[in-house]
């Protein structure tokens, strides 16, 4: 174990943590893809638990690490939660843009004009239906001819 004093990369490590979290902070206020914004908080919260890991091997003792290992487990138990409500929002809208779920706003609050919305997806044509190839699947001898 190497003592707090010796510990030459504390400042690498927290300039890292610093970096992801500033990173995720940016991409969740400038996404309006539910996924993403939601990917992005978990960079934020891989941030923090990189410094409190940094913090915790910098003072030699378990403290922050053992926290780290409660935070990635509510963190797994958030993702599994999170996608299941994203799903269920795509599935009434078809759509995971932010600005589309105005009425899960408080009461209290005024509503957001998108004034730049996303563009529609363009419609394709559908495709052909293909031949055939080869033989066709044998169909079962009927055994009742009434």
């Amino acid at each position: 174990m190497i003592p707090p004093s010796d510990y030459p990369g504390l400042s690498q490590h927290l300039l890292v943590g610093a970096v992801l979290f500033c990173l995720g902070l940016v991409g969740f206020l400038a996404r309006r893809n539910m996924i993403l914004a939601f990917l992005n908080a978990e960079l934020m919260v891989q941030g923090v638990a990189l410094n409190f890991v940094a913090f915790s091997r910098y003072r030699g003792n378990l403290e922050g690490q053992s926290f780290v290992l409660f935070l990635l487990t509510v963190a797994a138990c958030e993702a599994a939660i999170a996608m299941a409500l994203i799903l269920v929002l795509y599935k009434n809208r078809g759509t995971l843009d932010v600005s589309v779920w105005q009425e899960l706003r408080e009461d209290s609050l005024d509503a957001v004009e998108d004034t730049d919305p996303l563009p529609l997806p363009a419609a394709q044509a559908p495709m052909p239906p293909l031949p055939t190839a080869g033989l066709g699947p044998q169909q079962p001898e009927e055994l009742s001819r009434v």
